[in-house]
């Protein structure tokens, strides 16, 4: 259940992103979904143990919070962590360090900032951003944003509401982890060309529509912008678009969640 917040209906959040070699953050005017100002980031400490990220992102939100247009103390910061999060705990580490798993990032974070924080998945907060501002805007029912990268990153949103770690792209699909096949990083390791990536991507897709019936597909990573290399080869009656946020989605997705999660929106 979202906690009510004393300072209701703020239209400035302070996201922050937290990656494998960077973490960086900006300030997201919540009806716009964009950055107020240049995004602030340092990169990620090594190794990326819990209390030296913590103190990386206290120096980002304390930049952030100087600026003119920085909410104040009492507002409360989103941040995207490349794990699962359940509950505000870490349930497994990707890019960081082993040591967070099991750690509660909510609670040290809470304390790293002296503030209220709302701590996400990382695809979880782009997806989000993309479905509230981008591609998937206005859309109802059920969309589903996956990005094709390193990995398959995937989040669910129904309603206009996340339903968070949807792991798509960890789905068996012809006896093997999805993303070991149709990740972009599958191709580039295989060597394969357009047509023989999309075919692996089609039987990924067609899994995902006949378990969701989702009523859009957001594309994101790198490779969208091949799209149209293999969407074209597509085969799916589910309607299917490329991403727009880039970059900033991760920041204006744990803004945006820290927002809906304090009820801060109208």
């Amino acid at each position: 259940m979202a906690k009510k917040h004393k300072s209701k209906h703020a239209r400035a959040v302070i996201g922050i992103d937290i990656g494998g070699t960077g973490i960086k953050g900006g300030i997201v005017d919540l009806d716009k979904g964009k950055l107020i100002g240049e995004r602030y980031r340092i990169p990620t400490p090594q190794p990326a143990i819990p209390e030296a990220v913590a103190g990386v992102v206290a120096q980002i939100v304390a930049e952030l919070s100087s600026r003119p247009d920085g909410p104040g103390p009492e507002v409360p910061v989103g941040v995207t962590f490349p794990a699962i999060i359940q509950h505000g705990v870490a349930r497994s580490a990707a890019n960081v360090d082993k040591s967070w798993v099991d750690t509660d990032v909510d609670a040290l974070l809470t304390k790293a900032l002296g503030r209220e924080v709302q701590v996400m998945n990382d695809a979880d907060a782009a997806g989000l951003a993309e479905a509230r501002y981008g591609a998937g805007k206005g859309i109802d029912g059920t969309v589903l944003v996956i990005t094709l990268g390193t990995g398959i990153g995937s989040a669910l949103i129904s309603q206009g509401r996340l339903v968070p770690n949807a792991e798509l792209g960890h789905l068996e699909v012809d006896g093997v982890d999805a993303e070991s096949r149709a990740s972009a990083s599958a191709r580039e390791r295989d060597g394969i060309g357009w047509e023989e990536y999309a075919q692996r991507l089609q039987r990924y897709f067609s899994h995902v529509e006949f378990l969701f019936s989702p009523d859009l597909f957001i594309v994101g990573g790198g490779i969208s912008k091949r799209s149209e290399d293999f969407m074209p080869l597509l085969d799916l009656r589910t309607p299917m678009v490329t991403a727009n946020l880039k970059n900033n989605a991760g920041i204006v997705g744990a803004a945006l969640q820290a927002a809906v999660h304090f009820d801060l929106l109208d």
